[in-house]
């Protein structure tokens, strides 16, 4: 098993693409840690799914936007299974708004589930991995638009251009603690953040068109890509992005 004995904490963990990361994870051996905010039952059901199939999770009901319950999200880690090795900042949000429409509520609310909880989430992680003598990894789910300009989505792209920098400027400063951070940048992924897409054939007729590989991507294979960076095969990056968008960034203009 790739990820065998390590301790993964999975922010926004009990649906999408974090649902599944927990699941892929927790397959390969992994001890989980679900952050969730809202619909316990949901935590409750993927906690029961991991256990049945021979794995170990715990949920942790920590609101992201506060660094306090962030450390109390490491603490479980620490906690339940002794030990934290990976951070996976998953939760995110956006609200479709152009810079004539936002609003200083939408845009405090949007930077501080995105940006200032992935910041934050970090720097307890970072402290936890330095106590621990033996480095660690934290794993950003980013976006293709942390690069990749999406018009009337500008504070969703403006917190994860921060992101970028977040990996990028962390990751050289925790670089002599054996600390890394990579961030993970998805193209267009079938989750309940682009239901509006998918349940519209029209506007899904014109994504698809605009993915060379002419579909969505499914949470799963998101996940596979967090298993193999955790893995300690790609044990040589850091501050860097994979992307995984099904060309749609080389194919298309921003949509």
């Amino acid at each position: 098993m790739l990820l065998q004995g390590k301790t993964i904490v999975v922010t926004g963990g009990n649906s999408g693409i974090g649902e599944q990361i927990c699941l892929a994870a927790a397959a390969e051996g992994a001890n989980i840690v679900i952050d969730y905010v809202a619909h316990p039952e949901a935590t409750d059901a993927l906690i029961k799914k991991i256990e049945d199939a021979g794995g170990k999770a715990v949920g942790v009901d920590a609101d992201i936007t506060k660094a306090a319950d962030l450390q109390t999200m490491v603490q479980t880690a620490v906690d339940t299974f002794g030990r934290l090795d990976v951070l996976v900042n998953n939760a995110g949000m956006e609200d479709r708004k152009s810079l004539l429409e936002e609003t200083e509520e939408g845009y405090d609310r949007l930077m501080a589930v995105n940006m200032k909880s992935a910041f934050f989430a970090t720097q307890h992680a970072a402290k936890q991995f330095i106590a621990q003598g033996d480095g660690g990894l934290v794993l950003n789910i980013s976006s293709v638009h942390e690069d990749w300009p999406m018009p009337g989505n500008i504070a969703y792209c403006v917190s994860k251009g921060g992101m970028r920098m977040l990996a990028r400027t962390g990751g050289v400063e925790l670089g002599a603690h054996g600390i890394r951070i990579v961030n993970i940048a998805p193209g267009a992924v079938d989750t309940p953040i682009n239901t509006a897409t998918t349940t519209d054939p029209e506007k899904l007729k014109q994504l698809d068109a605009a993915i060379p590989l002419g579909r969505l991507a499914k949470p799963e294979e998101i996940a596979d890509v967090v298993v193999f960076l955790a893995s300690g095969k790609a044990g040589y990056m850091t501050a860097t992005t994979v992307t995984i968008d099904g060309g749609i960034t080389q194919g298309s203009v921003g949509l």
